[in-house]
């Protein structure tokens, strides 16, 4: 499984659509993602203090989209869907409310 942190409307959104697009595909051509170890990293280092946050649980052999794990600077690999994710992969959903360290 990957993981991928969307914001509510974003994610409402695209259940009207019938593809999850987020914020980085059209700007950087695909979609973060992390694993179940990066998760919360990523969400305290980018997401800090948002409420509106949803967690997408991805099964990774559904996503139709190509999948590369690629080096962040530090050289740390990431999960990257290039394209847009199909909502039959989401596996699972979850509101995430920060506490009060991120």
């Amino acid at each position: 499984m990957i993981y991928h942190l969307a914001g509510r409307e974003a994610w409402e959104r695209a259940q009207r659509e019938g593809e999850y697009r987020g914020d980085t595909l059209a700007s950087e051509g695909f979609i973060h993602c992390s694993n179940d170890e990066q998760i919360l990293r990523v969400a305290n280092r980018y997401y800090r203090g948002r409420s509106d946050l949803v967690l997408l649980t991805i099964n990774e052999e559904r996503v139709q989209s190509k999948v590369v794990y690629e080096a962040a600077p530090d050289g740390e690999r990431f999960p990257h869907i290039y394209g847009p994710l199909n909502l039959d992969a989401v596996t699972e959903t979850r509101s995430i409310i920060p506490g009060p360290d991120g």
